[in-house]
């Protein structure tokens, strides 16, 4: 398998970790949705990241998909999700708030990197880090509600921790973003727990500003 992207996204970051933990064999292609956006259109119409090209060329995109097609192959025992029930709806929830804690923080960070300041529209970027901070204040409420337990959702690490872990660094390491992480000190906890493991560690790049 190859998973294309580079690993300041926190969406293809995710899906690296994931494959880390599954013990699956892939190659990553370090490439830019600036720089390289022409060759990842080959692969993905939208020009976004990540991509994920299955051994017989079939190609997923989008990190949720690709998760979920990873946590088919490797069995319900194995999963990083739980297969139904009240786990399996609590950590859905969980990630969605942290995957649109992500994007809101992306459009901070695309108003400023590509919209002279002139023309910044000033209430949209307001709107935009009010939505990011209402999620991650919900986070942080999760963080603090499991009590002694280690993870968010049950006995063991789901692919809700490994996004509000993620997407937390992400928004930390983002100049143009710069989140205090001191006011969610539950999910910052949780963050550092999370990224003194050996697969994130591996995952875990300097910060990248975005490329025209």
């Amino acid at each position: 398998m190859r998973l294309i992207g580079m690993l300041d996204s926190p969406f293809v970051r995710r899906v690296a970790i994931a494959l880390d933990l599954y013990h699956l064999a892939f190659e990553r292609l370090d490439w830019s949705v600036g720089r390289d956006f022409t060759s990842i259109r080959r692969f993905s119409p939208l020009g976004r990241v990540p991509a994920l090209v299955l051994d017989d060329g079939e190609v997923l995109v989008e990190s949720g998909a690709i998760l979920d097609h990873l946590d088919e192959q490797v069995g319900p025992a194995a999963s990083l999700l739980p297969a139904r029930g009240a786990g399996r709806r609590r950590a859905l929830q969980l990630i969605a708030l942290a995957v649109g804690a992500a994007e809101k923080g992306r459009e901070q960070i695309y108003e400023g990197a590509f919209r002279p300041p002139e023309k910044r529209h000033d209430p949209w970027l307001e709107r935009c880090r009010a939505q990011m901070l209402g999620a991650l204040a919900e986070l942080d409420r999760a963080c603090a509600a499991r009590g002694e337990a280690q993870w968010l959702v049950g006995e063991r690490m789901t692919h809700a921790d490994i996004a509000a872990a993620v997407i937390t660094t992400f928004l930390i390491d983002s100049p143009a973003v710069a989140l205090d992480a001191a006011a969610f000190p539950d999910l910052r906890a949780h963050c550092v727990r999370c990224e003194s493991l050996a697969a994130f560690r591996a995952t875990h790049v300097p910060w990248f500003a975005p490329e025209a």
